[in-house]
């Protein structure tokens, strides 16, 4: 018979949002359990996602680096790859590090947390199965169970050779031919380690486009990167069907000018993700996800069932882990009777390509569908000396101003460090700044940062390093 116990507040999932809410909450005075099914806490981005491949992302940056470093008459020859040490530096270098702190952060702080898989009985009660199954009635209770690789039954076969991405970031091993399906940004990141660690890398991706969602001119530097790196980029193509055979998976491809058939040693499958939500038995508290699994809640993150909120990936888009952290604060404040609630003006993101791109606020695209005014601010990276000194001049910064105001509505950057460059952005939009606010904000250099800057001088008719400035605003 399992263990009946009672908290006031019991958070599901242990990933970038569930943990930092627990952690802020018990900081405040909150008896709180954290349940998890994972052998470690910290979720999916942690154990299988965005620190794993950001720490083999950086070892192919590593072996791009040394190749460039020709340009500047430096060689350093042909790497030797040792697969092994590559897995253990990721997974218990990193990961395991990281981890284990989270660990060490719940127990310093008096967050209890259970190993086990939670499902409700009732709006007020879970039970727990797992290494010690039990029941846990709480008060309050947060749902944060992150999301799952999608699958579709095209390509569930029964074959270890075709992977989702928690599969890839195992690194089995190094194929020689990998098929990625999917031209979003987990197969570009992906492909981009097996391409530099020596796989013959095609990408497959249905839409007209990579990165459908992005700016066209921000994708283009990276798509003209890729295309030299990796063996295939084939658009508007459908693969129609895989088959396992000895000599590999035969995939067969649909679309104007591609081949009918391609063998490869391991596919990847990368076509999205979806809400982990189908396996919480919601309907027994009163809850029901909608037809792609999100659970509805309101600014405050709260679900149908007032005293159980929902945050991350499975309260809805974009499935980011910065998201569902800002949400455990939002959430967690709400709780404690704050007048929080989920406003952000803009929430970055960051593909981990390189170069790399990144973006907050409007798009082009956005705006033009939407209508919005705005003007568009462009400076190119073969203008910025840092830029030119490092050898990387193919990159862009942009910025959307409105027109009258000059506010600042959106800003992308293509480029090396865009993922880290974007932070300026995004306080600059919170803040409700206008152009001249990050122009007259003076910034170091020769940095890159400095690009940012000049696209906002454009806001006022010239940039110091852009030749023929446009005329003069009044």
């Amino acid at each position: 018979m399992s263990v009946v116990r009672e908290t006031q507040l019991l958070v599901i999932g242990g990933g970038p949002g569930g943990y930092p809410a627990a952690l802020h909450a018990a900081d405040h005075g909150l008896k709180t359990i954290l349940v998890d099914e994972g052998a470690k806490l910290g979720g999916v981005c942690l154990n299988r996602g965005c620190i794993p491949s950001k720490a083999l992302l950086h070892a192919a940056k590593v072996i791009h680096e040394a190749k460039e470093a020709a340009d500047l008459g430096l060689s350093f020859g042909a790497p030797s790859i040792d697969l092994d040490k590559l897995r253990t530096y990721v997974q218990t270098k990193v990961v395991g590090k990281l981890t284990g702190g989270i660990a060490m952060l719940c127990k310093g702080r008096g967050v209890e947390t259970v190993r086990g898989h939670a499902e409700f009985l009732d709006a007020n009660t879970v039970n727990i199965t797992g290494d010690k199954p039990e029941t846990i009635r709480f008060e309050k209770c947060i749902i944060a169970t992150g999301g799952l690789p999608a699958m579709p039954k095209t390509f569930q076969i029964g074959d270890d050779r075709i992977m989702d991405s928690t599969g890839a970031l195992l690194m089995p091993d190094i194929p020689k031919r990998l098929l990625v399906i999917g031209g979003g940004y987990i197969g570009l990141e992906i492909g981009s380690i097996y391409a530099a660690l020596g796989t013959a890398v095609t990408v497959v991706e249905f839409m007209d486009g990579l990165l459908t969602f992005a700016d066209r001119d921000l994708v283009k530097p990276l798509e003209t990167k890729l295309r030299k790196e990796f063996e295939n980029i084939y658009l508007n193509t459908k693969v129609a069907s895989v088959k396992a055979t000895p000599a590999g998976i035969v995939a067969v491809l649909e679309g104007k000018d591609v081949p009918g058939e391609l063998t490869f040693d391991r596919v990847l499958v990368s076509v999205g993700r979806r809400p982990n939500t189908s396996n919480l038995a919601l309907e027994k508290a009163g809850l029901k996800a909608d037809e792609r699994g999100f659970i509805s809640v309101n600014g405050q993150r709260r679900t149908a069932v007032s005293h159980i909120y929902a945050i991350g990936d499975v309260a809805g888009e974009p499935g980011l882990a910065h998201k569902a952290t800002a949400e455990a604060r939002v959430c967690v404040e709400a709780i404690l009777g704050e007048p929080a609630e989920w406003q952000p003006r803009g929430i970055p993101a960051v593909i981990f390509t390189d170069p790399e791109i990144a973006w907050v606020g409007l798009t082009e695209v956005d705006a033009q569908k939407q209508n919005v005014p705005h003007e568009v601010l462009k400076f190119p990276w073969a203008a910025s000396g840092r830029a030119v000194a490092l050898n990387i001049t193919n990159g862009l910064t942009k910025m959307l101003v409105d027109p009258e105001s000059k506010r600042i509505l959106g800003v992308g950057i293509v480029g090396s460090g865009a993922g880290e460059m974007i932070a300026e952005s995004v306080l600059a939009l919170e803040m409700g700044a206008v152009a001249r606010d990050v122009l007259e904000s003076i910034h170091p250099h020769p940095t890159l940062s400095e690009t940012v800057m000049e696209s906002a001088e454009m806001a006022y008719g010239s940039a110091t390093h852009v030749a023929k400035p446009k005329r003069l605003a009044k």
